[in-house]
């Protein structure tokens, strides 16, 4: 197979410390795709990782570059990350990314998007996806305002589709996270939905999946690592066959 690009799940932290007219700083870099691709590693699938902020310069910008990978992962990257290019930045036209990947998945290939605060529409409506051409090929549709639903009693999966091929060899239950994005299924025989959490507002897609055009996408709708994910899910055994299984869906190997 060949390697998964995952664009995001990279964070730069910068705190102050003040201790009367003293104040210092310290800064931190994190990662939080490090339990993922370890999880897919171990099933011989590798990952080439772009932080967040390196997309602007280093997401593919052609076909032929898309084409050097199996999957293109988005988690935690907001559009407008993906939409600006250097030649943006000094006012000339370049390529809209999110048509680019469209009509990549149109033409046979294989897009997932994972949640977190900069997922969908993102916790502050910042990631921004809604309305856009990568919105248009996910099975979910954006809620147009922020989307993020913090669950610190823990959110419990339900299994809609057990015997999709997803779910083969995945030990249930699937213990519970904390938190996730707030999304709409669509309608369509081409969608469905696998996996649910119930909340006082609803049923919520956890794990959707859609045929579109001659390619497939995912959307699932928790973080791949901390801290939607709980220490439970990360512990999990079932958890790299979880997401090895998102990926060789994706890519028709099951």
């Amino acid at each position: 197979m060949k390697p998964v690009l995952l664009a995001g799940e990279t964070f730069h932290v910068t705190s102050f410390a003040a201790k009367g007219y003293e104040v210092g700083a310290s800064a931190r870099y994190s990662n939080g795709a490090e339990r993922y691709i370890q999880g897919l590693a171990a099933h011989g699938i590798a990952v080439v990782q772009i932080g967040g902020e390196r997309c602007e310069s280093e997401f593919p910008t052609t076909m032929d570059r898309l084409a050097a990978y199996s999957t293109v992962v988005l988690s935690d990257v907001g559009a407008l990350s993906l939409l600006y290019t250097p030649q943006t930045r000094v006012g000339r036209r370049s390529v809209n990314r999110l048509e680019l990947l469209r009509e990549w998945v149109e033409e046979g290939g294989a897009l997932m998007m994972a949640g977190g605060y900069c997922s969908f529409q993102g916790i502050d409506g910042l990631a921004m996806f809604r309305g856009t051409a990568v919105e248009e090929c996910l099975p979910v549709e954006c809620f147009p305002g922020p989307d993020g639903l913090e669950a610190p009693e823990g959110l419990d999966p339900v299994i809609d589709e057990i015997g999709h091929s997803i779910l083969a060899g995945v030990q249930s239950p699937i213990p519970y996270v904390l938190g996730m994005n707030r999304v709409a299924a669509r309608d369509g025989m081409e969608t469905k939905t696998l996996i649910h959490c119930g909340h006082r507002t609803g049923q919520m897609p956890l794990l959707s999946v859609r045929d579109y055009g001659a390619g497939r996408t995912l959307a699932w709708m928790t973080d791949i690592g901390p801290h939607w994910l709980s220490q439970d899910f990360m512990q999990w055994s079932g958890y790299d066959r979880l997401m090895v299984n998102m990926i060789r869906w994706l890519t028709r190997e099951i």
